[in-house]
């Protein structure tokens, strides 16, 4: 997630300091994904320091707003017209977890699968019943909640895959470590001990 590109978005809408822009962000993501009000200070004061942003006089209350610039509206549509590369999407644990469960010894790769289909299945019914209950929402917290639903179905569906795939091929014996041979001590370093 890109909180940088994010603050301008949120700052495109007008003036605005940085409990406002956690506030409005967390509002647009259903609270999905909690922002640190250290991390917005921290790129409002880096975007300051690139000139994608100024600071503005503090307001009565001793609040400094920001306000993009036009080197911040053109770092942001550029933003916006450039596709999420899957490199810029951060590593996925369960892909990671199953992985080394089929190559370590003594895991049942079965059990793994299912706690976590288990899982996902009743995160999947919550947002269900979230989507049903809120038909009003924000479009915005609609979308991401859409988002959520349609990858806990396709994680689903992927464990279902994997689990047939495990099956049907059985799990592969782990590949020992080539052995350690110690090197004996040249005279040069027990000099220097």
């Amino acid at each position: 997630m890109s909180v940088k590109h994010s603050l301008l978005a949120l700052l495109e809408r007008g003036p605005a300091y940085g409990y406002q822009l956690r506030a409005a962000f967390e509002s647009a993501t259903g609270n999905t994904w909690p922002l640190n009000i250290g991390q917005v200070y921290t790129t409002l004061n880096r975007l300051e320091r690139d000139e994608l942003v100024e600071a503005l006089p503090e307001n009565e209350s001793g609040q400094r707003p920001y306000r993009i610039t036009d080197s911040g509206r053109r770092q942001l549509a550029g933003w916006f017209a450039s596709p999420v590369q899957a490199a810029d999407r951060p590593r996925d644990e369960l892909t990671i977890k199953l992985a080394l469960a089929v190559t370590t010894p003594g895991v049942d790769v079965a059990d793994v699968i299912q706690r976590q289909r288990t899982a996902t299945l009743r995160l999947l019914q919550e947002y269900t019943r979230l989507k049903a209950a809120e038909d009003d929402a924000e479009l915005a917290w609609r979308l991401v909640l859409e988002s959520m639903i349609f990858r806990a179905e396709a994680e689903v569906r992927w464990l279902d895959h994997t689990e047939a795939v495990v099956a049907r091929t059985g799990l592969p014996a782990p590949s020992p470590f080539a052995s350690h041979v110690e090197q004996p001590e040249t005279e040069t370093v027990r000099e220097h001990r």
